[in-house]
C-alpha cells in the first residue's frame, strides 16, 4: 500500500458492526500518538511495550464514551511495574479528535532483575475502568483481577464480569522502520463484541480465577455466531493489526466479508495532556501553610512534574494552599 494511504489510517479508530452475526467492533492503529505518549519518558523496553498494549486497548474501548466524557484505565499491582494508567478524553464535538495520554510507574532496581513478560511484571493486583462523565455526575469504576496473561485478557474479563457483553481483543505492538527513518513503536489491535443481550444467559463461570467469560454468556446461534467470528479472527497476525500496509477496511473483508461488515465514520486520535498551573493550584488548595513549608525546596519554590508529559511547574509557596497570601497561578 502506497504510504499516503498508509497515513490515512495511522492514529485512528474505525468502528464496524458484522451484521450478519450481531456483532460489533473496533480496529485501531497508534503510530504517532503512541510515539509521542512513549517519547515523554525514557522506559525500559518491557515497560514500553505493556504501555503500549494499555495505550491500543484505552482507543478501542474510549471510542464508545460521548463527547467531553473521559474514559481512564488503571493497571496496579505488586511486581516491578506497579501502574498503568491511561486517559482518552472524548471529542468536545463532532469531528474533532479525541485525546489521549499514558504514563507508567516501575521500581527499576527490581525491573532489571525481572525475566517474565510485561505482564507478568505487573504481579497480582487489579485492572480497572473508569469513566468520567463531568460535572455533577457520579464517576463509573469497575474493577477486575488481573488475570489471564495478558492486559487484553484483562480487558475481555472486564466486559464479561462488570458489562455481560462477549468481548474479544487482538492486539499487537512493536517497533517498526520505515526506508531512511528512525525506529519508532506502533500498535494495532481489534475489538469484538456480541450486540448488548447476553446477560439473561450467563452460565457457571469458566474463566481464570472463576470469573466470568464470553462464552458463559452465549447460547444457541448467538454462541454459533460468536464462535464463527472468532476462528476468523484467529487467522489475525501481527503484522495486519499493525500495519502500515493493510488498512482497516482491507483487514475487515479478508476476515469478515461472509459476515456483512458495515463500516461507520472513523475517529481520529491525538496526544493530548491536560495539566496545567492552574490544576496544580487547585490540588494544592486543600493544604495548609505549614504543609506547603514542607513542600517547599531550597531554592524557596514549590515544584510539581506532570506524570504523563513531564511538564515541569515552580510555585511561590504563598499562592499555595486554603491559607494562600498572593493570587495564584493564571
Amino acid at each position: 500500500m502506497s504510504l499516503p494511504n498508509k497515513i490515512a489510517w495511522d492514529d485512528n479508530v474505525l468502528p464496524f458492526q458484522l451484521d450478519s452475526a450481531d456483532i460489533r467492533g473496533r480496529v485501531a492503529r497508534l503510530d504517532g500518538v503512541l510515539e509521542e505518549i512513549l517519547a515523554q519518558h525514557k522506559y525500559p523496553a518491557p515497560v514500553e511495550a505493556a504501555v503500549a498494549e494499555a495505550a491500543i486497548l484505552t482507543a478501542l474501548i474510549g471510542q464508545t464514551i460521548d463527547l467531553r466524557w473521559k474514559l481512564s484505565l488503571q493497571i496496579r499491582g505488586n511486581g516491578p511495574l506497579r501502574i498503568i494508567a491511561t486517559d482518552y478524553y472524548g471529542p468536545t464535538k463532532d469531528g474533532e479528535p479525541a485525546r489521549m495520554r499514558a504514563y507508567a510507574s516501575f521500581d527499576a532496581e527490581r525491573l532489571a532483575k525481572d525475566e517474565g513478560t510485561p505482564f507478568s511484571m505487573i504481579g497480582s493486583g487489579m485492572f480497572a475502568v473508569l469513566i468520567d462523565q463531568g460535572e455533577g455526575m457520579t464517576p463509573y469504576q469497575g474493577i477486575t483481577p488481573l488475570a489471564g496473561g495478558s492486559l487484553a485478557a484483562c480487558a475481555e474479563t472486564y466486559f464479561a464480569q462488570s458489562e455481560q457483553l462477549p468481548t474479544r481483543f487482538a492486539v499487537a505492538m512493536g517497533k517498526s522502520q520505515e526506508p531512511g527513518g528512525t525506529e519508532h513503536w506502533r500498535a494495532g489491535g481489534m475489538m469484538i463484541q456480541h450486540m448488548p443481550k447476553a446477560s439473561p444467559y450467563a452460565n457457571d463461570s469458566t474463566g481464570d480465577a472463576g470469573l466470568l467469560s464470553a462464552v458463559d454468556l452465549l447460547h444457541g446461534d448467538d454462541s454459533e455466531n460468536w464462535n464463527r467470528v472468532n476462528l476468523h479472527l484467529d487467522t489475525v497476525d501481527a503484522l495486519e493489526l499493525v500495519g502500515p500496509h493493510v488498512s482497516p477496511t482491507e483487514l475487515l473483508h479478508r476476515l469478515f466479508h461472509e459476515e456483512t461488515p458495515r463500516v461507520y465514520d472513523s475517529q481520529p486520535l491525538t496526544f493530548g495532556c491536560t495539566c496545567g498551573p492552574e490544576k496544580v493550584v487547585q490540588t494544592m488548595s486543600i493544604y495548609s501553610a505549614k504543609d506547603i513549608r514542607h513542600m517547599t525546596n531550597e531554592a524557596g519554590k514549590v515544584t510539581a512534574d506532570c506524570q504523563f508529559c513531564s511538564a515541569h511547574y515552580e510555585f511561590d509557596p504563598a499562592t499555595l494552599g486554603f491559607e494562600a497570601t498572593k493570587p495564584g497561578e493564571k
